[in-house]
């Protein structure tokens, strides 16, 4: 878990602004592909208002203000922010010392294996410590908990599988960035805003690095969620 900067957040902009540049073609071609049979676009309508559960808000960076809570539905969880790069876990070509100035050899949860968690072949979700303004815990939130992440209309299931600041909101794994055509670099990359991360309570995928069980469970969870809501 890193602390990113205004001036990466704004790097990050540019990247993305570069990115709308793309063809037309290769847009609509990225936007077409989701994971399972639920689309964005029916998730996102039942996230449209905010019943908030926070005590407070979260910064999406260390230097901006707070402005993200955390919202409530039935079976579920909700917030939307930014994206910046978690590359914490174990090392990989991608995620380590000379690629991520932030980078930590260890995650919160682990693989079945009990090593850290592969950021950069496993979506995950980090989640805030808890602190004052929120406790996932207490609200059914746990460890390979999974998550749904919706960007660009596409939508990626993920796990709980790191934790943060207890401050911040708004990060996930390189795998989830990469996975949501998201530039995955550690330290330039990440989207500034327009990800919306749905974490299904009491959820857990076993064995946590299992990317297949995440969405078949996710694609199951994602259903009751549409039909509850």
């Amino acid at each position: 878990m890193r602390l990113r900067t205004l001036t990466l957040a704004a790097a990050s902009g540019t990247a993305l602004l570069a990115a709308g540049l793309l063809p037309a073609h290769a847009s609509a071609a990225s936007e077409s592909v989701r994971e399972g049979t639920v689309s964005a676009a029916d998730l996102l309508a039942k996230v449209t208002s905010c019943s908030q559960i926070s005590n407070g808000k979260y910064k999406t960076d260390d230097e901006t203000s707070a402005t993200v809570p955390v919202c409530g539905k039935n079976g579920a969880v909700f917030w939307k922010a930014d994206m910046d790069i978690d590359c914490d876990g174990q090392r990989t070509a991608n995620c380590n010392e000379d690629r991520d100035p932030w980078y930590q050899d260890d995650t919160a949860f682990h693989q079945s294996d009990g090593k850290p968690l592969n950021a950069e072949t496993l979506p995950y979700v980090v989640v805030p410590s808890t602190s004052s303004i929120w406790n996932y815990a207490n609200a059914g939130i746990k460890g390979g908990g999974v998550v749904a992440v919706i960007y660009n209309n596409k939508v990626e299931y993920a796990v709980v599988g790191d934790t943060g600041p207890s401050k911040i909101i708004g990060e996930a794994s390189y795998a989830t960035a990469k996975a949501l055509g998201i530039d995955p670099d550690p330290e330039t990359g990440g989207a500034e805003s327009g990800v919306t991360y749905i974490l299904f309570k009491n959820s857990k995928v076993s064995p946590i690095e299992s990317h297949s069980a995440a969405v078949s469970l996710g694609d199951q969870l994602a259903k009751q969620f549409i039909a509850n809501n």
